[in-house]
């Protein structure tokens, strides 16, 4: 699969020395880039690890995991895994099975970065994946920012195969004699991503052969316009306090296409990512021009928003506010809400140019 190297060095998506988890379901997909990758760690420089995250949502998901566990062990890949009971947590919350999983699942993520048990984390998505995630979003309702669809990098999680299509995939895994195991709920329609993908594509697909990278070409032109208009905004009077965005309402006065882009960034400062679509945009600019001060509009995800004085109020209460420890390490090391730090060794110090000092004991 040249196209995962080619993306991995056009994308700058690993740096040596980096360790990488693979979020592998036992699936070709995930299957087959966990195999790329960790044939290919001499020469990338990096150390793989395996992570399997069970659902508990099938009876055949304790199988699955134990296929992953026998795999990494034959190759000599470190595993890291959790089971979680999905279907009783989303009942305990009031969730979708899929918003309930997706949930759990980055959390679990999540703590093995902040844990330093690894770097970043690989996912398997594809050509394929990334019409489907565009498509997806135009149905929703999503505007040009949306129809952008997956990027190849998100913080800490990266996608490599996301130049590469299905065709490629399943030639890697026959080429080099890789065991997958297939989710039967894969085949249930009841989900919205599996309609798409087992009714419609297919019968698009079949009429256009070369739909799926003619609306991925789409989504590269959508990214490119949204990141020209986005580098026009004015974004420093948004006041951003940990899990609370401030836009003034002066902002609402420019056109929608400059108001979207500032309703979704203030968003996603306060790490709120999915599940907001243009109908919630055009819920907030309309608190923001017509709704008398102190009203307040609800939206998904634990999302409030509040019309004070001069400013629209974002709060987003599912974020949990906590001391976080790093590993101290060369590199760069990214904190939420703060910046970038590098770290470099050097044995010539000049204190009066210091801007901070650490205390390494």
């Amino acid at each position: 699969m040249q196209s995962v190297l080619d993306c991995i060095k056009k994308q700058n998506l690993i740096r040596s020395g980096e360790i990488i988890g693979v979020a592998v379901s036992g699936g070709s997909d995930s299957m087959a880039l966990l195999h790329f990758l960790n044939t290919n760690k001499e020469k990338l420089d990096i150390q793989v690890v395996a992570i399997h995250f069970d659902h508990a949502i099938r009876e055949n998901s304790i199988k699955d995991a134990q296929f992953v566990e026998n795999f990494c062990k034959d190759n000599n890949i470190r595993l890291m895994k959790t089971r979680v009971n999905v279907p009783a947590y989303c009942e305990k919350k009031g969730m979708s099975i899929e918003m309930g999983a997706r949930e759990l699942r980055y959390s679990f993520f999540e703590k093995l970065i902040d844990k330093g048990i690894v770097d970043k984390i690989a996912l398997a998505h594809h050509i394929s994946d990334q019409a489907e995630t565009i498509l997806m979003h135009l149905f929703r309702g999503s505007g040009l920012t949306g129809a952008e669809g997956m990027s190849y990098v998100r913080g800490k999680f990266i996608r490599p195969m996301l130049d590469t299509d299905k065709k490629e995939i399943m030639q890697y895994i026959q080429d080099n004699f890789i065991e997958y195991v297939d989710d039967e709920t894969n085949l249930m329609n009841n989900y919205n991503r599996n309609y798409l993908r087992n009714e419609i594509m297919p019968k698009i697909v079949e009429r256009f052969p070369n739909a799926e990278k003619a609306i991925v070409g789409f989504g590269k032109n959508c990214k490119e316009d949204s990141e020209y208009i986005s580098s026009q905004i004015f974004f420093d009077g948004v006041i951003i306090e940990k899990n609370i965005a401030k836009i003034p309402l002066t902002y609402f006065v420019y056109e929608s296409s400059i108001v979207n882009r500032i309703i979704f960034k203030a968003l996603n400062q306060i790490g709120v990512y999915s599940d907001i679509e243009r109908k919630h945009i055009e819920m907030i600019k309309d608190l923001a021009k017509y709704a008398e001060n102190g009203s307040r509009i609800d939206l998904p995800n634990k999302v409030a928003v509040y019309k004070e004085y001069e400013y629209i109020t974002i709060i987003s209460k599912q974020v949990v506010l906590q001391s976080k420890e790093r590993a101290f390490k060369g590199g760069k090391l990214i904190f939420e809400n703060f910046g970038t730090i590098t770290v470099n060794r050097t044995a010539d110090i000049n204190f009066e140019n210091a801007t901070h000092l650490i205390d390494a004991k």
